[in-house]
């Protein structure tokens, strides 16, 4: 007979029940974990060729073809390159996988107002495709400059490529170069651009340009161009990569919670605190400088780009208000005047740029014929890494795109005057 139990004990029985609603729970949470990763890193969504906007022209039909990369699909990393923020974040982070370090000269141009202008001048490694002399221009974002990883990548492919290159350090942004006046870069200032591209013109007389603008220096390319028509003289085309174009209309978007835009408002911030305050001496030490001790104090509490431009920035120039500073240095108010071609490129899921900002370039492509605007879906701000699974290339999409174009461009202008060989192409 079975053995009998004590006295007293306690028996209990676990219910048949029980594990089968722990292994339920554990199911559950595996797939909320599997539902936020597919959702936040968008793996659902499909890959696409970029929307092209443009009229239809011989010259817009002739880089559509000759550029093939604009038309085809971008197929970011799987795992990750679906995701904005995630293309973002490693931008910022590290730029490129492997960056190269190409060699160059650094150029110091003294400005009328005592400020000193610096840029890197590289020489082309290779005859370009056409025979001719080439040189890209080129403006970094907000407070870069030539020793950026995708800076130095871009140049380097563009160096193998043929072309001289000459890259624009933002005045203030070169940590081991001292200001020489009380004045640092801003979003829209054009004056050391200007500086670069007039030394160019001189020092190589038979050059040709492409100019070629990262986010902030989308904006002071393209308002450079469009400030005056004798900038456009010798350049063959423009390519802005993820500027916003008007920054009044995206002050209030950058205080929304919407993709995070008020977290990267509060990051950019904190960044360009620190390269103010890392030139405190210059631009509140001197006797010529407007700067108070109250503006020093409101920039150590300010937690937003526009409270830093409101109390600093649109004080080197002398505006009167955030709206007026806004409204001069944005390129929306120039771009209408470029000439040349113009290629405008956007990421959809870029979490800097807001949505509503990118009817300024595609109404600007619908009316102009000389202007080409591409919508990726992917690509965040200045990301648009390519890669099989989790790996991305050293060489991103956004770097060959800008090539392809200046490539195609190079070669219609070399041609054009040959009617018939044009028409054969096409």
């Amino acid at each position: 007979s079975p053995a009998k139990l004590s006295c007293g004990a306690d028996v209990r029985t676990i219910s048949p029940e029980m594990p089968a609603m722990f292994d339920g729970m554990k199911l559950a949470a595996v797939a909320t974990v599997l539902y936020v990763i597919v959702r936040s890193l968008n793996l659902k969504c499909p890959t696409a060729a970029p929307d092209i906007t443009c009229q239809d022209t011989p010259l817009n039909r002739y880089l559509l073809k000759s550029c093939p990369i604009l038309t085809k699909e971008y197929i970011p990393p799987l795992l990750w390159g679906k995701s904005g923020h995630l293309q973002t974040a490693l931008y910022g982070k590290m730029g490129r996988v492997k960056s190269p370090k190409p060699c160059g000269l650094r150029k110091y141009l003294p400005m009328p107002d005592g400020a000193t202008a610096t840029f890197d001048l590289f020489e082309p490694q290779s005859i370009h495709s056409t025979g001719d002399d080439i040189t890209m221009v080129i403006c970094p974002g907000i407070g870069n400059h030539s020793e950026k990883h995708y800076i130095r990548t871009f140049v380097d492919y563009s160096q193998k490529q043929g072309y001289r290159c000459a890259v624009l350090n933002h005045l203030g942004a070169l940590p081991n170069i001292e200001l020489t006046s009380p004045r640092m870069f801003t979003y829209g200032c054009t004056w050391e651009f200007s500086a670069m591209v007039g030394y160019i013109k001189r020092t190589f007389p038979q050059t040709q340009l492409i100019v070629v603008g990262f986010s902030l220096g989308g904006n002071i390319a393209c308002k450079y161009l469009g400030e005056n028509p004798a900038n456009q003289e010798r350049v063959l085309c423009c390519v802005s990569i993820c500027q916003g174009y008007s920054a009044l209309r995206a002050q209030e978007t950058f205080l929304q919670w919407d993709q995070c835009r008020r977290l990267y408002n509060f990051l950019m911030a904190d960044n360009m605190k620190k390269i103010i305050l890392s030139h405190r001496a210059s631009l509140f030490g001197m006797s010529s400088s407007n700067m108070e001790a109250a503006d020093l104090s409101h920039l150590y509490t300010a937690t937003s780009l526009m409270q830093i431009d409101d109390n600093i920035m649109r004080k080197f120039h002398g505006h009167n208000s955030l709206k007026e500073y806004y409204e001069k240095e944005s390129c929306v108010h120039y771009i209408h005047n470029i000439s040349v071609p113009l290629l405008l490129m956007n990421s959809s899921d870029d979490p800097l740029v807001h949505q509503s900002l990118l009817t300024i370039p595609r109404t600007l492509a619908e009316k102009k014929q000389n202007v080409i605007f591409a919508l990726t879906l992917h690509g965040g701000h200045l990301g648009f890494f390519e890669g099989a699974v989790l790996f991305p290339q050293p060489l991103s999409w956004m770097d060959k795109v800008i090539v392809s174009y200046a490539n195609a461009i190079c070669q219609w202008e070399k041609h054009r005057p040959q009617s018939q060989t044009i028409e054969a192409i096409i």
